[in-house]
């Protein structure tokens, strides 16, 4: 035992931990680095991208580490490359450890619901946007765990370092057991050197799992990914500014709370015509006309989907007037969200045209034919189309207040400032300015949705989506959300929305559109539609819609 204490203290051995621990970090460091861009690599749609980082890890995992270090030791002098041991051996570790820690990152990356990402790209939000602020800060949780373990093995993985010379603990105890013969006291004196370090690393990892909790994420969040720079963005963020601050000027002297669009409050009376309403809801109103008031706002011919020999879509041909509320309604699998996806491109049409206020939202016209745009991500955030899903899909990272101002902020450029100011006032408009700092699985599922709302409003769209905005809700929790799309026709807020309630769509819709099997069956009136519908399908789904609430 005394032996024992003598080489725990001895400065060689906690010399050679400390060398092992350098590498570990630094080859750590470099296997994130390198890690994330195979995980990217990995996932990317193009098989000449895919395919090279799959055989990168395929051959890094299934070689020996020990086989690796000796062969990068005995490679670099023969091609003029002269390194030391230590700068060798952490390019060996890394290089090894990279196609493992990619594959966890890839892993925490595919933990992400992709209905987030779908979210995400719904607010114009880009793809680096998108990883860096929704996608990596939720990855974490999972990513966190697997990593923490894998640094501990790469700190004990280390002692392989010594067959090429690197002066670390391990190398170090062989040295001493080969002039004392004292092995067990010089090896138990090394094994509690890595048994400290790892004990540390633990730690570091528990703090690190505690600090990605649900609860905890907010602070984290922030400090690693808030304060990476903007990028200058031009055109598109200097006027959304400028109508932002238009919007906070309107209202005079004693100006309504940013956000307000209720009708009492802003004097409206009814639906059609509609007075001049002050503050957001006037940003609303402007943002809601088209520049072609007399011309349809939203015009749809022949479009066609199909996932694979499965065609949801055949030949939908709607137009929509500026300020008009149409209610989509039909039996589920008839092409409904489908549809809506295709409207704001979050996914690509097989044929057809669709415009939004007369452009294609991510297509450009080339010889007569639709072609793909090269900034689809610009293009959704140009059309300012709100998206609000049938599942609330709120980023579950961010508190409330982070869900409504991340895309005025990062897409938009609008100030923090301003979008904070805007933020409270549409969450006092939907009763919910309190929760402001709460985390969204900490609210009601009505609450939720009324939040996605405000989060789709805060981009100042000029069309409204609504994905069957009740449907996933309690059925008291209903009609709260239904108050405040009322709310937003009284306002002139183009609308679309996907819905089976039939009493909503009569008091709020101007036209409904009755659809089946991919095709619009029959539209008009509500009172048309509801009372005397013309097609037997119609008064089929009328009929088991009546039998399931009751008369409507």
């Amino acid at each position: 035992m005394t032996d024992y204490w003598h080489y725990l203290r001895l400065p060689g051995l906690w010399q050679g931990l400390w060398v092992a621990i350098e590498i570990a970090a630094a080859a750590m460091v470099l296997a994130l680095v390198l890690g994330l861009l195979l995980a990217l690599m990995r996932e990317s749609q193009h098989r000449a991208v895919r395919w090279p980082a799959a055989f990168y890890v395929w051959f890094m995992r299934g070689t020996p580490l020990l086989l690796q270090l000796v062969f990068f030791y005995v490679m670099f002098p023969q091609i003029g490359i002269q390194l030391d041991p230590v700068p060798t051996a952490i390019i060996g570790f890394a290089l090894n450890e990279a196609a493992f820690a990619g594959e966890i990152i890839r892993g925490g990356i595919r933990s992400v619901s992709k209905s987030q990402i779908v979210a995400a790209h719904s607010l114009g939000m880009s793809p680096t946007l998108t990883l860096r602020r929704v996608v990596l800060p939720q990855a974490l949780r999972a990513i966190v765990p697997a990593l923490g373990n894998d640094t501990i093995s790469l700190l004990k993985a280390t002692s392989l370092a010594s067959v090429i010379a690197v002066n670390e603990v391990t190398l170090l105890a062989q040295a001493f057991t080969s002039r004392t013969f004292k092995f067990f006291p010089i090896f138990g004196a090394a094994a509690t050197m890595y048994l400290l370090a790892t004990t540390v690393l633990s730690i570091m990892q528990s703090r690190l799992e505690r600090r990605f909790e649900l609860d905890r994420q907010v602070s984290t969040s922030q400090r690693m990914f808030g304060r990476l720079p903007r990028r200058n963005r031009g055109p598109l963020a200097s006027a959304a500014a400028a109508t932002n601050s238009e919007g906070l000027a309107a209202g005079g002297a004693t100006p309504v709370p940013a956000g307000t669009l209720d009708p009492d409050q802003q004097g409206l009376g009814g639906v059609h015509p509609r007075p001049a309403p002050t503050g957001i809801a006037e940003l609303i109103a402007k943002q809601s006309l088209s520049d072609r008031p007399d011309e349809d706002f939203i015009v749809c011919r022949d479009v066609r989907k199909s996932y694979g020999d499965r065609e949801i879509l055949r030949g939908i041909d709607i137009t929509i007037k500026p300020g008009e509320v149409v209610a989509l309604m039909g039996p589920s699998g008839s092409g409904k969200s489908t549809f809506l996806r295709l409207i704001n491109h979050l996914e690509p049409m097989d044929d057809g045209e669709i415009l939004v206020d007369g452009d294609y939202v991510g297509y450009r016209k080339v010889d007569g034919v639709l072609k793909p745009s090269d900034h689809l991500a610009r293009a959704r955030a140009n059309a300012r189309i709100g998206f609000v899903f049938q599942h609330f899909n709120l980023f579950d990272h961010l508190p409330v207040l982070e869900n409504i101002t991340i895309a005025p902020i990062n897409v938009y450029g609008e100030s923090p400032e301003v979008a904070r100011e805007t933020a409270h006032g549409l969450l006092a408009d939907v009763g919910l300015d309190q929760h402001a700092h709460h985390l969204p699985h900490r609210l009601s599922g009505g609450q939720q949705q009324r939040v996605a709302i405000a989060r789709a409003l805060a981009i100042s769209p000029k069309l409204m989506l609504f994905d069957e905005p009740t449907s996933a809700l309690d059925p008291e929790l209903v009609g709260e959300v239904l108050n405040v799309i009322r709310r937003l026709a009284d306002a002139g807020m183009t609308m679309l929305i996907v819905t089976h309630e039939v009493r909503f769509a009569r008091e709020v819709a101007d036209r409904v559109v009755f659809m089946d099997d991919g095709r619009v069956v029959e539209q008009g009136p509500p009172a048309q539609v509801f009372d005397h519908p013309t097609e037997e399908r119609t008064r089929k789904f009328l009929s088991m819609v009546a039998r399931e609430i009751g008369t409507f």
